[in-house]
């Protein structure tokens, strides 16, 4: 054990397996007061976010029970090692006890004063209510007893103790937990009340015992009454949770690495249940919802915490705590104050209250919305507490795609509860319209998702085992719980709507369906029913209800202005129409990156005369149909040109196979031989027969590496050749409304120097003719899309006749893999992401799906040959990345490194892409320091 006094070594450090709180900061820190952020990160990749926060808040003074944490490398070795614990830790565990149990004068199993535990999860990165917790850890049939006679209340002993039965049997030996809720139900009922607090002593020796019973009954064992077993059992469990489904499911969601492990702290128990004179809670330094820096949260009187997170009894509101206990909430605002001001962020904290004393359990960077996580950065920043580039680095870019998405029309909503629509109004727990089909069974809406159908989830509570059915949901709503219990957090982290504590809701998970009493009567809801929730103000309304865009705070605005002064990268977007266009400039656009021209024939207008010219004969017939083409492609150009008011814009020739504007093979052959044995001739049968021949003619085994792209525009000039003069057309047309435009015509799959050299001959003669016959003189270049391999090797050849490389990483990865997408990640990439089995041991093959998170190692590398090698031949070079990696952020990162001169993506990932390109040139900056 390292004493309060000693210097520890790093060897000391890593070696080590447990460290009580009180040694843990000085171990870390050298001794030292201060703890600097690469310490502080040491010791959460060590002892998990709990175990460092309780170390740290330790060694400031804050009034916190004592305990010791097992280090995350002992969860890690336990795996390795066949689920079997570390030699020694035991032994280690038990020695450091003795120090907890001086501290507060209780020993564990002791018969006078005996010291009760709790025992939690950890891990790096907060995954709350992933893992598994047990409290009041040391209660057996001689230890409750002396514990009724120290604290002086048998009732608050016997409670506890049935608690612990509950927890420990459902963690530790794997009983269904809801057994236990059932006979607490029942006993209730038998007796006729309501809460669990007019249980007395008797009724609760009483249930005690038949939770026992039920022990022995499902594992054919005694109940544990050896306190040191309990502690074994507990720590494994625990251990063991890091690997269980929603533990996996939640890690994969948010790319946390599955080999980090959990670390598990053992924690002297304070109780919240021993009388009216205590308390459980949880409380943020700000609004998790919106930001506003006011106090929230939520606490329960005579209870522990689970009743608060899990959403057993729907909570107070911490602001009553005021009136019920005021000198506890002044120490409460003092000392969370502090702890923001400490950790420089919003906290979310946990506290417990013995006898009007408070005790905090457990400080954390507090989940939070979107909109809560941008107000909260701008206003650090403007309260001087963190700096511009720290407030730029407080936001993940993806979060910012949640406060793209609509919200309900005012007047939609008004004329819903005109109409009685409204039927019930519950705890505004994570602000969002959505609207679905109710399902009451987490399974069923993670199936019904998967098939495209919006659904809401409704439970009386949810547990952690839910989150593959919240995951999907468009939104959820509780009978119980509060504004921290666990549906509410889950939610206000994923940015989904949820309306919690609605407690008028009677809901019926079995026959599935769902009553409430309201002015108008009872209304009844069953499985399927649509109705649309409200999670900014809690309602619930039958039916649809109207949205509208979302209307960005001014906190939103400023955080992207800090962004766009701070990034290096230019950022596009990918746009087909004008509209597109005008929602990408208000984004922030600052040029198109990617028009794919393909999307402009395939409306219902255009696709007979796109038909016409594919169906030709002859060359003469193919630009008679390309004539009634061309004015359409004028005037999309020119809309486009119009809505981005001077700013460059790629526009990317017809890249797909001719094959995909026409009728599929295989519907075409049932057709016809559904027309012959229906003894269908002349015209109908001719013609149907003709296409079918084309159609054949068109098909490739292989369309993905066929006729496509500059192959298509080399063996059929004329249609490439249509596409340009309607691009310097419109262009012209534009320069004598007074907008310049700078045209980048972007030839596609080129592979070989001489595909781009020729076409570039071709196309460049129909530009000249255009100008010329105008007189007026257009500015504009002409590159390719990076995304055949053999591009990448001999991009210095390339680059003699491209002003512009655009990497069009989907091809580039499909390439460069020899994955085919859509058949990759429908037959064995999640396998590949999931884990292969090897010799019983889950190996996995990818950390990530390279089609979301681009591929450094492989197609990064091909990228970065291409830039090095066309920069030399071309040091003017543009480059710049137009797949849908240009909006996701670690490919950001990777673009910015390697040095692109932009990224481009899809209109509402403009914000996200001006966030990432900022924080990427500020990663850099402190890494080249």
């Amino acid at each position: 054990m390292v004493s309060p006094g000693s210097s520890t070594t790093k060897t000391d450090v890593d070696k080590k397996r447990a460290y009580l709180f009180a040694d843990a900061f000085k171990a870390f820190t050298e001794g030292g007061a201060e703890i600097s952020s690469e310490a502080r990160n040491k010791m959460r990749e060590a002892l998990g976010g709990k175990g460092a926060g309780l170390a740290e808040m330790t060694a400031s003074g804050v009034n916190v029970p004592p305990g010791l944490t097992i280090v995350t490398q002992c969860c890690r070795d336990y795996h390795a090692n066949k689920q079997q614990l570390p030699e020694g830790l035991l032994e280690q565990i038990f020695e450091e006890l003795k120090t907890v149990e001086a501290a507060v004068d209780r020993k564990l199993g002791d018969l006078e004063k005996p010291l009760l535990v709790s025992v939690r999860s950890g891990a790096k990165f907060s995954m709350p209510g992933m893992m598994d917790t047990i409290l009041n850890l040391g209660l057996n049939d001689l230890t409750v007893e002396a514990l009724a006679k120290l604290m002086n209340n048998g009732r608050f002993a016997w409670d506890s103790y049935r608690r612990f039965i509950a927890m420990y049997s459902g963690v530790v030996l794997e009983i269904n937990k809801d057994m236990f809720e059932d006979l607490l139900e029942d006993k209730k009922d038998a007796l006729g009340i309501k809460t669990d607090s007019d249980l007395t002593e008797a009724n609760l020796k009483e249930l005690v015992g038949e939770f026992k019973a039920l022990v022995e009954k499902k594992s054919g064992h005694v109940f544990p009454q050896d306190t040191k077993e309990q502690i074994k059992g507990a720590v494994e469990a625990v251990f063991r949770s890091w690997n269980n489904s929603r533990a996996i499911y939640y890690r994969n969601l948010n790319k946390i690495d599955h080999d980090l492990g959990t670390a598990v702290t053992i924690q002297a128990m304070v109780f919240g249940n021993l009388n009216d004179q205590s308390a459980t809670g949880v409380c943020f330094t700000r609004n998790p919802s919106t930001g506003e820096k006011d106090l929230y949260g939520e606490y329960l009187i005579n209870a522990q915490g689970e009743d608060v997170v899990a959403g057993t009894r729907t909570p107070n509101k911490i602001s009553q705590m005021k009136t019920e206990m005021p000198k506890v909430y002044d120490e409460l605002l003092e000392t969370v104050g502090k702890l923001e001001k400490h950790y420089r962020d919003m906290q979310d904290i946990e506290f417990t209250i013995e006898q009007n004393r408070l005790y905090i359990l457990q400080t954390r960077t507090g989940k939070r919305t979107a909109a809560a996580a941008v107000k909260v950065a701008v206003d650090l920043v403007n309260e001087g507490i963190i700096k511009k580039d720290e407030g730029l680095c407080r936001v993940e870019p993806m979060q910012l795609n949640q406060l793209l998405l609509p919200s309900f029309d005012l007047k939609s909503k008004e004329k819903a509860k005109g109409e009685s629509r409204h039927f019930a109004t519950g705890l505004n727990a994570s602000p969002g319209a959505a609207i679905g089909r109710i399902v009451f069974n987490p399974d069923e809406a993670e199936a019904l998702s998967s098939k495209g159908e919006k659904v809401i989830l409704i439970r009386i509570e949810t547990c952690p085992d839910d989150i593959h059915g919240i995951v999907p949901a468009q939104g959820v709503v509780t009978a119980r719980g509060g504004m921290t219990s666990h549906a509410a957090v889950v939610a206000r982290g994923m940015g989904k709507p949820c309306v919690a504590g609605c407690e008028v809701l009677k809901i019926n998970l079995e026959e599935e369906n769902m009553t409430v009493n309201t002015t108008s009567g009872v209304q009844s809801f069953k499985k399927g029913d649509t109705i649309s929730i409200d999670g900014s103000t809690g309602e619930l309304f039958k039916g649809i209800i109207a949205t509208q865009d979302a209307n960005l705070s001014p906190e939103f605005r400023t955080l992207l202005e800090w962004a766009d002064k701070t990034r290096k990268l230019g950022i596009r977007a990918n746009a087909d129409t004008p509209d597109d266009a005008r929602i990408a400039r208000e984004f922030g656009a600052e040029g198109i990156g990617l028009c794919r021209t393909e999307h402009m024939f395939m409306s219902q207008d255009r696709l007979p005369a796109m038909q016409e010219m594919i169906m030709a004969n002859s060359e003469d017939e193919r630009k008679a149909a390309l004539t009634k083409l061309l004015p359409m492609q004028r005037e999309d150009f020119k809309g486009i040109f119009l809505a981005m008011q001077n700013l460059p814009v790629t526009i990317r020739l017809l890249d797909p196979p001719l094959h995909e504007f026409l009728p599929k093979l295989s519907d075409l052959i049932s057709d016809v031989a559904t027309m012959r044995a229906k003894s269908v001739k002349g015209a109908e049968l001719r013609n149907k027969e003709i296409l079918l021949r084309k159609v054949s003619e068109l098909h490739e085994s292989n369309p993905m590496m066929g006729l496509r792209g500059c192959r298509l525009g080399l063996v059929y000039p004329e249609i490439n050749k249509m596409q340009v003069q309607a691009i310097f057309e419109a262009a012209i047309a534009c320069q004598k409304e007074g907008v310049n435009v700078e045209p980048e015509i972007m030839i596609p799959l080129v592979g070989h120097v001489e595909e781009l050299r020729i076409a570039r001959t071709e196309l460049e003669a129909v530009a000249k003719d255009v100008m010329e016959k105008a007189k007026v003189s257009i500015k504009y270049k002409i590159g390719t899309m990076i995304e055949v391999p053999r591009a990448c090797m001999t991009a210095d050849e390339i680059a003699e006749f491209a002003e512009f490389f655009s990497f069009g990483t989907n091809d580039l990865t499909q390439m460069t893999f020899g994955y085919s997408r859509d058949d990759a990640e429908s037959k064995f990439l999640q396998k590949y992401l999931e884990g292969i089995d090897c010799n019983g041991v889950k190996e996995k093959v990818l950390k990530s799906n390279p089609f979301e998170v681009l591929d450094r190692a492989g197609v990064g590398k091909m990228m970065k040959i291409a830039v090095e090698s066309g920069l030399k031949t071309r040091p003017e070079l543009k480059l710049g990345i137009c797949g849908e990696h240009g909006g996701e952020p670690s490919s950001i990162a990777f673009a910015h490194q390697i040095g692109l001169t932009y990224v481009s993506c899809s209109p509402y990932r403009v914000p996200v892409a001006r966030l990432a390109a900022a924080q990427a040139n500020l990663n850099l900056e402190e890494r080249d320091k």
